[in-house]
């Protein structure tokens, strides 16, 4: 049990911050100061009203907090926690309830310590396989990412301690991050880029939102004020405070006005002098002022009760959640059947690889925890098998290790395979290919890894590969050389305990790929978009991310989204999809039988996705439309189901720009993975119909396609034979009725003027609307 104090307390009781009377009571000046930090980590306090300071601090994965001042990129030690698997991991559970389970350890450790806010989660996309935070990030599909990142918020908060969702908005690479602008078309963030932030926002309300550094379409998040005020609170409901990252804020009084109201961490006084200047020189107004000062002050009144009573953290309770949410994390990719090595049955097993000694179990850059204990798989593995195991290095983690060092280390792992039924390999990514603050530059394992692994495979040995990295690799050109791989991601600090309970089957691999493994680095969507130039990078690929892409192309990949086995096998059947609610948002409930058809006891990850292949706009070919988790004894059924909520049938429409689900039919399939559908059914769906605003510049076609006013001007078309012959002929009537109705109407002998047109347009439109009204 740990209980530690720090001078972050409370000044007066929670009920005596009356926020409405406190804005009213404090200066100029003090509001202003209340718009930026104390220090690196702390709100500021303004003694003279009681109003306390409340402590910001890292841990989307484990608290990293500094209890003196510090530095946000964690090169300065934290105070020790439990590191759990970063969001990489987690999310490969695709597990809500133990998301929510994680979430609380580190709220509970977060108001033993007196930390009011927990930075995270982090939910952006991950968009290249080569951003160097991929780790730190759920997930490809914005569903699963809102989802479970929802899951974690909820666990955190219900510890009375606030969560700052990130890094909002469209910030996927780390190469210029700070400057970088975003050039992305408003129906791909609305589809790709912000609904994962928009899921947890309206389901889970994180006390704060802290705005990205870059720019999105020339704009900094920190004075996007579309971003900040107009979707964020006014689309999505927020009711926190938008905290900006540490440094984000490029103009301090374009961000107030924009709805950023608390910068971090302190700017030494520069930004109030700016709010100040900008105030008295009428460029910002006092409103403005007093609605951040608003919503710091109700931040720093959520944080009174937990800072009044903390409580205590049970940090060995939380290393076993750590140990159970890194088993559920992993994910068996490939077993011709060596995996599990089941006790006795198994001869001498060669454990070989750095990593399995020296584990490599969180990423680096802000999010580092100082953990309270590490737990590496080698002592776990010796532990069980004892004298029928033996150890070789056989890699060095610097790639710059001298040729003797290297081929020294592979002799003796040759050697030690040579005695051994089954060789243990552990492969991955040591800290210097992948951080906060800087991308990746290619997709490859070490060289001395992959030269080892094929030197084992060529003297015979049969080889279990295990990954360690935190985002994905290229395995395509080595995977036939495994007889199994098992990727575990960075598992936190009680990884090496739960990889030898899986490798060894007293866990069973339920992990599921939360994203995609290409075959290669040049196959992946991205490609001549990424990291961009010139401060600038183009979302060329659109809504084509991940499996969306994959698909598209009709590529194939080394192992799609959602993929994961098992050491035991599940049929699914009896699939029955029924229409809750139709119309403009449709609800649809899925439900099937699962059964363990295996001897082990084991969960499965049921994935539904939908297709929409009558729409009117391109859409990817499927989209996760929603998922389940069921834990299944050897033998036994459950009948599964899985409710599709509006979203999954809708698009963002750019012609009225709000989402719609247009009529129609749409395809429901049920699978292990996005290519491994088991069942499928079809259902038609009312949806709604969508007539964009009609002007004179509408095209013909638009305009015949308009309830009202297309059939009085098909009558006049079709009345004049050469009119009709133009706009309605096979094949030259496709591009007539592709020109706007104002310039074809100032064709000589057309039966419709151009002086008709606006007030024609203006009146069928207001019927029309009034009519659907």
């Amino acid at each position: 049990m740990t209980t530690t104090t720090d001078p972050t307390t409370p000044t007066k009781p929670a009920d005596a911050l009356d926020v409405g009377a406190l804005v009213g009571q404090l200066t100029l000046e003090e509001k202003a100061e209340l718009l930026g930090g104390s220090d690196f980590w702390r709100t500021t306090p303004v003694e003279r009203l009681g109003i306390g300071k409340v402590w910001l601090s890292d841990g989307p994965h484990g608290l990293r907090a500094q209890a003196e001042d510090g530095d946000h990129l964690g090169l300065l030690a934290a105070d020790p926690a439990v590191a759990f698997p970063p969001a990489a991991a987690l999310a490969s559970t695709w597990d809500v309830d133990l998301l929510a389970r994680v979430g609380a350890a580190i709220g509970e450790e977060a108001r033993a310590k007196g930390v009011s806010v927990v930075l995270g989660p982090g939910v952006n996309m991950k968009r290249s396989p080569l951003c160097g935070r991929n780790f730190e990030y759920f997930s490809e599909d914005p569903r699963l990412a809102g989802t479970v990142g929802a899951a974690f918020v909820k666990g955190v908060q219900s510890q009375g301690v606030g969560t700052s969702l990130k890094h909002f908005a469209a910030n996927n690479q780390e190469t210029e991050r700070m400057s970088v602008s975003a050039d992305v078309d408003e129906r791909t963030l609305r589809e790709i880029y912000l609904p994962a932030f928009e899921r947890v926002v309206t389901e889970a309300q994180p006390w704060t939102v802290m705005c990205s550094y870059n720019r999105i379409n020339g704009v900094f998040a920190s004075q996007d004020r579309w971003l900040l005020t107009d979707v964020l609170r006014g689309d999505w409901g927020f009711r926190g405070a938008v905290v900006s990252d540490w440094g984000a804020v490029y103009d301090r009084e374009k961000a107030v006005h924009a709805g950023l109201d608390l910068e971090m961490p302190s700017s030494g006084g520069l930004g109030t002098r700016r709010v100040l200047d900008a105030v008295r020189s009428g460029e910002l107004s006092v409103e403005d002022v007093d609605l951040a000062v608003t919503r710091v002050l109700e931040l720093v009144a959520k944080a009174q009760p937990a800072l009044a009573d903390r409580g205590s953290a049970d940090l060995e309770a939380h290393h076993a959640l750590a140990r159970e949410a890194a088993a559920r994390s992993a994910v068996l990719l490939q077993n011709d059947g060596v995996l599990p090595l089941d006790g006795a049955a198994t001869g001498t097993v060669a454990v070989v690889g750095e990593l399995a000694r020296t584990p490599r179990f969180q990423g680096g850059g802000s999010s580092q925890v100082t953990p309270t204990r590490v737990d590496a798989a080698l002592p776990a593995l010796q532990d069980a098998l004892g004298e029928r195991l033996v150890f070789a290095a056989g890699y060095a983690l610097d790639d710059d290790a001298p040729a003797d060092q290297v081929a020294a280390l592979r002799d003796e792992a040759l050697a030690a395979a040579r005695a051994a039924e089954v060789v243990v390999l552990f492969l991955g990514l040591p800290d210097a290919y992948e951080s906060e603050g800087f991308d990746r530059v290619h997709m490859h394992l070490p060289p001395q890894q992959t030269a080892l692994l094929e030197a084992l495979a060529d003297a015979g040995a049969r080889v279990v590969v295990v990954l360690s990295n935190g985002s994905v690799v290229e395995v395509a050109p080595w995977r036939d050389r495994a007889a199994a791989i098992l990727e575990t991601w960075l598992l936190g600090q009680a990884g090496g305990g739960a990889v030898a309970d899986l490798l060894l089957g007293r866990a069973n691999p339920s992990g599921r790929l939360a994203e995609t493994f290409p075959l290669r680095y040049e196959d992946n969507p991205a490609l001549g978009n990424f990291p961009g130039e010139a401060g600038h990078v183009r979302y060329g690929e659109g809504l084509l991310i991940g499996y969306r892409w994959y698909d598209a192309r009709a590529l194939e990949v080394a192992f799609p989204f959602g993929h994961g086995l098992s050491y035991t096998t599940f049929d699914y059947s009896d699939l029955a999809v029924d229409v809750l609610d139709d119309g403009p948002a449709p609800r649809v409930r899925v439900a099937l039988t699962v059964t363990n058809t295996g001897e082990r006891a084991g969960h499965e990850v049921v994935q539904v996705y939908v297709t929409d292949p009558e729409s009117s706009v391109f859409r990817p070919v499927q989209e996760l439309g929603g998922f389940g988790v069921v834990e299944l004894e050897a033998g036994a059924s459950q009948r599964v189901e899985v409710e599709l909520d509006a979203r999954a049938f809708q698009f963002w429409h750019p012609e009225v720009s709000r989402w719609v689900a247009e009529p129609g039919r749409f395809g429901v399939r049920v699978g292990a993975s996005s290519r491994d559908v088991r069942l499928e059914a079809e259902i038609e769906l009312a949806g709604e119909v969508v007539v964009p605003e009609l002007t004179a510049d509408s095209t013909v076609e638009a305009w015949l396609a308009h309830p009202l006013a297309g059939p009085p001007l098909r009558a006049q078309l079709e009345a004049d034979p050469a009119a009709a012959g133009m706009f309605f002929a096979p094949e030259v009537g496709v591009m007539m009725r592709a020109i706007p109705l104002r310039r074809i109407a100032r064709f000589p002998g057309f039966p419709v003027s151009e002086a008709d047109l606006e007030a024609a347009a203006a009146q069928a439109d207001a019927a029309y609307r009034a009519g659907a009204r």
